[in-house]
């Protein structure tokens, strides 16, 4: 039995040390499912060079946007497996899809292998800088002492900030007019416009506008206080319960990639991202880096894909509504 136990070990030894041989010199390619100059983009990238080293390879950046998401699946899957393309990606093409689209070209709890959590990106409520609430209550009753129907607006239906939104209508009891734009910039310029009233975001999305004081910032939709927003209350702490988003981004590889390969991949992420100029250029810029096991990330996408289905569900919200 010893001798067995060991055979196998010695085995997947073997194995681990022949595929890093043969991939060692060809590049490693980063699939991004978005335009480059977005915050997913600015992740690969600032990822990238540390990465690189962890594993003594080269690493690039390849962005194939479109169809939310499944293009860049897509590539990824039709690749060689052999941990040589690595697909980036946020929790909506991963996680908020499924309960979207009634006919996806892919499933990602099937055709992908969780390499590692990158970066946590929660949301966080804004409003135009001039406004006069100076938390979530108080714009909750000037939005309720209108009757409702206040202009909030979003990223895209079916976005981390439209789902935000939907979560803070039920913890309120009060509904919004929710202002759908194609992509963050263009609902910030009209926040600042003051074409709506507030919007929701990755705090990514917004620091540079906080810290200008274009924007003010009400609350953050999470557990606990964002590192960079120390002075931002979380909804819960204001007496809003129910507020739980999480916008992360995560690397997968296709799901026929060995698992040996797998830990490799893993383990070099966690040493890029303890890398401190890499760690500190993500938090600057309003990002949480965190990395994770294959089986952490495992469990994530299970949970929150359980969790964006229910209220998507419940709200009846649809990516064309």
């Amino acid at each position: 039995m010893n001798r067995r136990i060991w055979m196998a070990a010695g085995a997947a030894l073997v194995l681990s040390t022949a595929l890093q041989a043969q991939t060692v010199s060809k590049p490693m390619r980063i699939i991004v499912s978005f335009a480059p100059g977005g915050p997913v983009d600015f992740t690969a990238r600032t990822i990238a060079e540390p990465l690189g080293r962890a594993l003594g390879r080269t690493v690039i950046i390849e962005n194939k946007p479109g169809a939310n998401g499944a293009i860049g699946a897509a590539e990824v899957l039709r690749s060689e497996a052999d941990g040589s393309t690595v697909w980036i990606t946020s929790v909506g093409a991963a996680a908020i899809n499924p309960a979207l689209y009634e006919k996806l070209p892919y499933n990602p709890q099937k055709d992908f292998a969780p390499v590692s959590l990158v970066t946590n990106n929660v949301e966080v409520f804004v409003v135009n800088a001039k406004d006069a609430a100076r938390e979530i209550p108080d714009f909750i009753a000037a939005a309720n002492g209108g009757k409702g129907g206040v202009a909030v607006a979003s990223s895209g239906r079916g976005s981390i900030p439209h789902l935000a939104l939907a979560q803070m209508e039920l913890a309120t009891n009060v509904d919004f007019l929710h202002v759908p734009y194609n992509g963050m910039a263009p609902a910030l310029n009209d926040l600042l416009g003051g074409q709506v009233a507030g919007a929701f975001a990755d705090v990514a999305a917004v620091m540079g506008q906080i810290k200008a004081g274009r924007v003010k910032a009400l609350g953050v939709a999470a557990p606990k206080r964002h590192p960079g927003l120390p002075d931002v209350k979380t909804f819960e702490e204001q007496g809003i319960r129910g507020m739980d988003t999480n916008n992360w981004y995560g690397l997968f590889v296709s799901a026929k990639t060995p698992p040996a390969v797998v830990e490799v991949l893993s383990k070099a992420v966690q040493k890029a991202l303890a890398d401190p100029s890499a760690s500190a250029k993500l938090l600057q810029a309003g990002a949480e880096p965190k990395s994770s096991s294959p089986q952490e990330l495992a469990v994530l996408l299970k949970s929150d894909t359980e969790k964006w289905a229910r209220l998507i569900k419940s709200r009846s919200i649809t990516a064309d509504q």
